[in-house]
């Protein structure tokens, strides 16, 4: 199901996002040390989905990354994460010449979607573009149903593109059916980034150097390791971040997590799910319980690595 078109354009206030600041000349050296994606060597036009694992390879926040100015490198994230994060971030600055700071305040975060995020990109450009528009800086995202999707970052007084109003709920509904979500709380420590897809959407770099976790994910990757994936699904019920998934066959060991909800205007919910492939492939999905809202498997709305 499909929400309405008259409800896919406009601009929404991201308020459950956050903003950490890196500042100094050593900013992009320090985050490609510990995160999943290059960030020496992001083009100016280019910004960067990636990963912040503990050392078994477990995503504990997830980001969209771009360059503000020189020397200082924004990271986008979960607000529900930001504190915690930067915290454990800040750990590893050791002697390098960063510093990390919340920057939420100094910044407005909109969602861009429709025609509204095609004029801001300039038309459609692919994924994790980064252009500079109206004092602030725009990434193109993965698309949902065909729409163009875009991240606005401007600064906090800066006065926004004329564009419709766009719900929360709406640019909700459009994150999980691009297929590509952050991390949150629910979440914390419980996938490797290939349980989410990263490695499909530009989120994993296996030609960088280490970072913490980065064995277990060049594993996950090249050994055939992997058994779980995110795929999109929608259900009659309310679903909910952290929610487990089983197969009806059996009702004592869940088979995975739904990763992001959000209600359908056309009705019921869709969601992201990381579940046990030979279960998604063996289908007869369930949330809760094994006799819970049934889950029908939607779409995935991009190729995986492996289909490329």
């Amino acid at each position: 199901m499909q929400p309405t078109a008259d409800t896919r354009n406009g601009l929404a206030p991201l308020t459950h996002l956050g903003v950490i600041a890196v500042q100094g000349e050593e900013a992009a050296k320090f985050l490609h040390s510990q995160l999943s994606q290059d960030f020496v060597l992001v083009a100016p036009d280019e910004a960067r989905l990636a990963a912040f694992c503990s050392p078994k390879g477990r995503m504990q926040a997830s980001f969209v990354g771009l360059r503000w100015t020189d020397g200082q490198v924004l990271l986008v994230c979960a607000r529900d994460l930001l504190a915690p994060t930067l915290k454990r971030l800040s750990m590893f600055v050791m002697r390098a010449k960063a510093k990390l700071r919340d920057a939420t305040a100094d910044f407005q975060l909109l969602g861009a979607l429709g025609p509204s995020a095609a004029t801001l990109l300039d038309g459609e450009p692919a994924p994790w573009h980064r252009r500079e528009v109206a004092g602030g800086v725009a990434v193109a995202l993965y698309p949902a149903d065909g729409q163009p999707r875009a991240l606005l970052v401007l600064p906090a007084q800066a006065a926004p593109p004329d564009a419709p109003a766009l719900p929360l709920a709406d640019w909700q509904l459009s994150e999980v059916r691009s297929g590509v979500v952050l991390v949150t709380q629910p979440l914390f420590e419980a996938l490797v980034p290939q349980m989410l897809n990263y490695e499909s959407v530009g989120g994993v770099s296996f030609k960088k150097g280490c970072y913490p976790g980065q064995e277990v994910v060049a594993r996950s990757q090249f050994r055939g390791t992997l058994k779980r994936r995110a795929y999109v699904v929608h259900a009659d019920a309310e679903l909910a971040a952290g929610q487990e998934v089983f197969q009806a066959s059996d009702a004592e060991q869940p088979t995975g997590t739904v990763v992001q909800a959000a209600a359908n205007p056309a009705g019921g919910w869709d969601a992201v799910v990381s579940v046990q492939i030979a279960a998604a492939e063996a289908n007869d999905l369930h949330a809760g319980s094994a006799t819970g809202p049934a889950l029908q498997l939607q779409p995935l709305p991009y190729a995986l690595l492996a289909d490329v």
